[in-house]
């Protein structure tokens, strides 16, 4: 498959997806959307990837090109080939779509369970997840359901953590795909005061290892499924 994926600052990348699709043989390619023009044509990606960012989706006075960016995800979901977003990617397809995203109640910054719901455990795309997982999150938004998706995850501090809509549209507030280098840059571009220290989120490499396996799973699902 051609896979492409937009990248909204240079410190968020795929990460573990990337490995995944040298692994799985997929070509790769990605337009860096804060500097670049998106593709043209829809016709040569056959799977859309969406990367996080720490900017707002309704920001577009500071970043007009979010504009045309939603613009392209809502027309390249019309073509029913495979989308996932993270974070922000999801955040924006939720837009894409017309559900609200805002604030979230609280802050969601570092290790924390994620539990499917009993739909999400039940769809093909989460087929083989463990019923709760840890993931890494790092945002302050979240998103309402799209109109016609499923509530596949949630956490304690965020309801609305996943949601699959049509069948081989993907969105994940949490990332499965962040590695320890990407956790680093993420500290040192977005960090505060308050933000735990890098040496905490990324002393145990054993959480990279258990993050690789449920983002392949879900990539091998949504590539069978889609």
């Amino acid at each position: 498959m051609n896979i492409h994926y937009l990248q909204h600052v240079p410190y968020e990348d795929p990460g573990s997806i990337a490995e995944w699709a040298q692994a799985r043989g997929h070509a790769l390619s990605g337009t860096h959307v804060y500097k670049e023009t998106l593709p043209e044509g829809l016709e040569a990606i056959d799977w859309l990837i969406i990367m996080g960012g720490p900017m707002d989706v309704y920001d577009e006075a500071r970043y007009p090109w979010l504009a045309d960016e939603k613009r392209f995800i809502k027309a390249f979901i019309a073509t029913h080939r495979p989308v996932l977003g993270i974070c922000l990617g999801a955040q924006l397809i939720a837009a894409s779509l017309g559900a609200r995203v805002h604030l979230d109640a609280c802050r969601e910054i570092g290790w924390f369970p994620v539990d499917f719901t009993d739909q999400g455990r039940q769809h093909p795309v989460f087929a083989g997840m463990a019923a709760s997982i840890e993931a890494f999150h790092w945002h302050s938004d979240t998103f309402d359901i799209p109109t016609g998706a499923v509530r596949a995850a949630s956490s304690r501090a965020c309801p609305n953590q996943a949601f699959v809509y049509k069948q081989r549209v993907v969105g994940l507030q949490f990332h499965l795909e962040t590695t320890a280098r990407g956790i680093e840059q993420l500290i040192e571009q977005c960090g505060t005061p308050g933000t735990p220290a890098a040496r905490d989120m990324v002393s145990d490499p054993r959480r990279f290892d258990a993050l690789r396996a449920p983002m392949w799973r879900v990539l091998d699902n949504l590539n069978s499924w889609g």
